[in-house]
Order: C-alpha cells, then structure tokens, then sequence
C-alpha cells in the first residue's frame, strides 16, 4: 500500500491501518456502468469547468497572484477521498499527536494507549472515515499535501474533491435532474475554491487558528482515545451517550480549555462564513444554468434536516457534524443578509483582512458586522 505522507505508523495513530480500515468497511456506491461512470466523471469535470466562470461573475472575485488551475480538480470514488482526507489530517495532527506521544509515560491515559496501541486507534478512525466516506459529496481540501496519487497546488495550494459515487447516489434518492444536481454540487464547491484563490491570506490565517487550537490542547491521551472508540462503537450498534442518557460530547468540546473556546468562536464564524457563501452563491447562480435549482434546495434542504437513522444522528452529535448543518444555515442567513444591505461589492469587504471577518456574534447580527466594518470605514 501507498503509505500515507511517509511512515505509515506515528505511535498515537497507523494512518496507513486507518486508510486500509475504512476503505475495506466503507458501503460500495450505486450501481453504474462503465459507461455509465465514464459520461458522470466527464460531466462532472466539465461542470468544474463552467463552475468557475458562473462564481467569478456572480461573486466578483478573481484569483490573485496563483493561477486558479493551480489547484487541481480530482472526480474520486469513496477510497481517494479517504486517501485524501486521512493525509489532510495527519497533516494536522501532527503537532497534537505528537504532543500526546510525549504525555503516554506521564499520564493516567498510559495503560489505555499501551493496550490500545496506533494500530487499534488505526481501525477506530477509519470505521468513522468508512462512515463519513458515503455522505460526502464535495470538498474543497485547503490543506492537502500531495501524493503520487492525490496531486495538490503548489506552494501549499489546495485541491477541489468531487466524489462521484456520493453524487450519484444522492440525485437518484432525491429524484431530481443529474445534470442540473451535478453543476450544482460544483458551484458549492467551487465557491469554496474561489474563496482561498481570491483571499491569499485566508489559508494562512485559517491554518494558523487551528494550529492555535491544537497547541492548546491539553486532554489526556486516554480521554481521546476513549472518544474514538466511543465513535467507534457506534458504528458497531452501540450508543455514544454520556451521563442519564444524555448525547456524548464531541470530539471537538472535548478538548476545548477557555483559551480553546475563544479561538473556536473565531473558527466557527470563519466556518459559517464560507459555507454560507458558498450556498448563497450556489442558490444565487442557480436560476441563470440550473433550471430546476427551487426543486433541488427544497428536496436537498429536507434531505438535511431529516437526517438518517438514530445511529446517524448520534454520530453527527459525536463528531461536531451538527454544528456544520448550522454553519450552512447560519452563514447563509448572515451572507443573505449584508448583500441585501449593502450589495455584493459591499459584502466582499469581508475579505479585506482578518479583521474584517465576522465575529461569531456578527454571524447572528448581520446589521452589527455592517456598523463595525462599513461605518467605520466610509466615516
């Protein structure tokens, strides 16, 4: 097997275990033909492709200093987005395993790590990246390090993810158009894209919060692990809940110290930000090239709040899946909101600098990040 960013094992984690784990768990995607996933791969590509053009215009943003081609755009099945996401993660964290790795001989958590080991925890993260493997249908991956398999952009550039079986599967279940659903898949993500080519300091900043974020970490090995496995058993039948029934924390709340909340609103509201706008973008193209948009966002939208089965449910609660459901819904708001007041041009102060940026406050009061940055600013 390929091996994961180098070693395969870094003592906290197998990567390699993990990807073999969850490539050999993860549920096939829908039948289709050769033909048939040769026409889905090339439209898919092509929409990409016209994706770009509609966003510039639409959101009057244009790449700067790096050509957008730069990032390339991967049609994958089920095992290259795993692949890909299992060597994002261990991109970044590293610094927090290894940290961990440093704690094992000095903290309660050691006997649970020694009987543990990296190989177990290995087959833990990949029974949850089997379960995320099949929901997935788009991603814009801001750090991506390049594989023999997986190119990335260079000088850290990024790289845009389709996952054609997830796609597939989605518009045959909403029982919607394959060529309007697959362009607007594409415009979601390539708004992301546009976002990170057009802001060249956004990636840097975004990388330098989560690192801030991991650096603060200061939960013991054994708890994490724990949360994994609790994650883990889920998918097993069992039920992730905490005291009198209550729903298990997330992996996220359950390494969150006060300096960690603080950084984490901030992250939040970058969070809602993008995926705001980038639903807001894609709703907002739609009616130009996507003439059946209304009848998708209404049958996707249900889709969103109906969820899956109790076990999906309480996995979304484990793994902080439910806070993404209301960024897309609170940013989307807060985006809808400052054009409203202010029009598209105005709204794109928000990528000025980082200090332009929403606060997780602003994200709910619209009206008060347009006092904050447009007052000041035209006084």
């Amino acid at each position: 097997m390929t091996s994961i960013g180098g070693a395969g094992t870094s003592g906290m984690v197998d990567w390699n275990l993990a990807v073999a784990t969850a490539t050999r768990l993860v549920r096939p995607g829908p039948e289709v033909s050769r033909d048939e996933a040769r026409e889905v791969v090339a439209e898919l590509r092509k929409h990409a492709k016209a994706s770009e053009r509609h966003v510039r215009a639409y959101t009057r943003m244009l790449p700067e200093g790096a050509d957008v081609h730069d990032t390339p755009v991967l049609v994958v099945d089920r095992a290259g987005w795993i692949k890909a996401n299992v060597a994002g993660f261990r991109e970044l964290l590293t610094p927090l395993l290894g940290k961990m790795q440093e704690r094992r001989s000095t903290t309660p958590g050691n006997a649970v790590l020694s009987a543990v080991g990296g190989k177990v925890t290995g087959v833990e993260l990949g029974m949850l990246l089997s379960f995320l493997a099949s929901r997935i249908l788009g991603q814009y991956e801001t750090f991506a390090p390049a594989t023999r398999e997986l190119p990335a952009g260079a000088d850290g550039g990024g790289r845009l993810l389709l996952v054609a079986p997830n796609i597939v599967h989605v518009e045959r279940e909403l029982e919607v158009s394959p060529r309007d659903f697959r362009l607007w898949v594409c415009l979601h993500e390539e708004t992301h894209r546009t976002q990170f080519t057009a802001v060249p300091w956004l990636r840097d900043h975004l990388q330098g919060e989560i690192q801030s974020f991991l650096a603060a970490t200061e939960v013991d090995p054994g708890t994490f692990v724990e949360r994994l496995r609790e994650a883990a058993q889920a998918l097993a039948g069992g039920r992730p809940e905490g005291e009198a029934g209550e729903p298990a924390p997330s992996l996220v709340e359950i390494v969150q110290t006060p300096e960690q909340r603080e950084i984490l609103g901030r992250l939040t509201a970058v969070m809602s930000l993008l995926e705001g706008h980038a639903d807001y973008v894609m709703d907002g193209v739609g009616p130009e090239v996507v003439p059946s948009v209304a009848e998708i966002r209404e049958k996707f939208q249900q889709r969103r709040a109906r969820g899956a089965s109790r076990l999906d449910l309480a996995l979304r609660k484990l793994l902080g899946l439910d806070a993404k459901l209301r960024q897309y819904r609170d940013g989307e708001r807060f985006v809808r909101a400052v054009v409203d007041q202010v029009g598209m041009d105005g709204f794109n102060r928000v990528w000025t600098s980082p200090n332009t940026l929403p606060t997780k406050s602003e994200i709910a009061a619209p009206a008060d990040w347009i006092a904050r940055v447009h007052r000041k600013a035209d006084s």
